[in-house]
């Protein structure tokens, strides 16, 4: 399902989280409600932004305008062991230019679920994709943790001088600056998530370069293809996907790494109808509640 391509803000409040006693109050909360903590200390309420980057592939040779839909919305719910830890809203907001070039803007939206003990959780991602939806141009991220100062983080990619940039901060200040260069085209963790869809298909193995906490890395992903029927709680019926998996080499935040799988609708719009992934506690799963897309349905199983 998923991997770990987020900004460097998200980075910095899992660390400060991870040995919190917030986190302790957490777990004693699951606990109470019967879902058990195996490994104290490790347990995250940003397991639902480990989910949203791996959903993913490359490698077509342009873009498809039925997987891209002008205002489409899709809403996630994150659960563990069947305990909603937070939602993830994704958004097709519109058009840009930048440079002189057009690109289309996404967006998400992930919120913490309301009274878990000592934690709100509130991240925005903003990617301007190219429209081949094979990279991105621009990438923004703002985070914030309890009452803690709102962060942000800014990708900016200057492919035809072969650089890219990095900035980081407050709304107050900012705290670095960073240009790389680099003959790459590079993606986010937004940009990912389109990225899968657009080039699900494509049944072959792949590497994606692939910015993940500031650090450039790539990822294996491989479209099988296999055509599977998936449930949801959304619709009354089993929803006719395409399946694919893959593995991350490297370990994200929150010990995000190893294998990961992902359910697509097997139709044009290629929406991700659920996943999962490896992470501390075990497999965290994701899946498709509400959606806005014209007439669009997930579709249904034959038979």
């Amino acid at each position: 399902m998923l991997n770990i391509c987020f900004p460097s803000t998200v980075g910095r409040a899992a660390r400060r989280l991870k040995n919190s006693p917030a986190l302790q109050s957490i777990q004693l909360f699951l606990v109470n409600h019967m879902f058990v903590c195996k490994e104290p200390g490790r347990f995250s309420l940003l397991l639902m932004f480990v989910v949203l980057a791996g959903m993913i592939g490359f490698g077509a040779p342009r873009a498809d305008a039925q997987m891209l839909y002008q205002g489409e919305i899709l809403e996630y719910d994150v659960s563990y062991l069947g305990f909603t830890l937070g939602t993830i809203v994704i958004k097709t907001t519109g058009k840009e230019t930048i440079d002189g070039d057009s690109t289309v803007v996404v967006q998400a939206e992930m919120k913490s679920r309301p009274g878990l003990p000592y934690m709100s959780i509130d991240v925005l991602y903003k990617s301007w994709l190219d429209p081949s939806v094979k990279y991105a141009r621009k990438f923004y991220a703002s985070e914030q943790i309890n009452e803690d100062p709102r962060e942000y983080t800014k990708y900016e990619f200057e492919y035809p001088k072969n650089y890219f940039r990095i900035e980081t901060g407050t709304e107050d200040a900012v705290k670095q600056q960073m240009k790389f260069e680099t003959s790459t085209r590079w993606n986010d963790g937004l940009s990912l998530f389109f990225l899968a869809r657009q080039f699900l298909n494509i049944k072959r193995h792949i590497g994606i370069p692939t910015i993940i906490q500031n650090d450039t890395v790539r990822t294996a992903i491989n479209f099988v293809g296999t055509a599977e029927n998936v449930e949801i709680d959304a619709v009354e019926y089993e929803v006719s996907t395409t399946y694919f998996k893959g593995n991350a080499d490297w370990e994200g935040i929150y010990g995000v790494t190893g294998r990961f799988e992902g359910w697509f609708s097997a139709d044009e719009a290629r929406v991700p109808i659920r996943a999962k992934m490896k992470v501390y506690l075990g497999s965290v799963d994701i899946q498709l509640t509400k959606w806005t897309r014209g007439n669009w349905m997930p579709p249904k199983a034959k038979g």
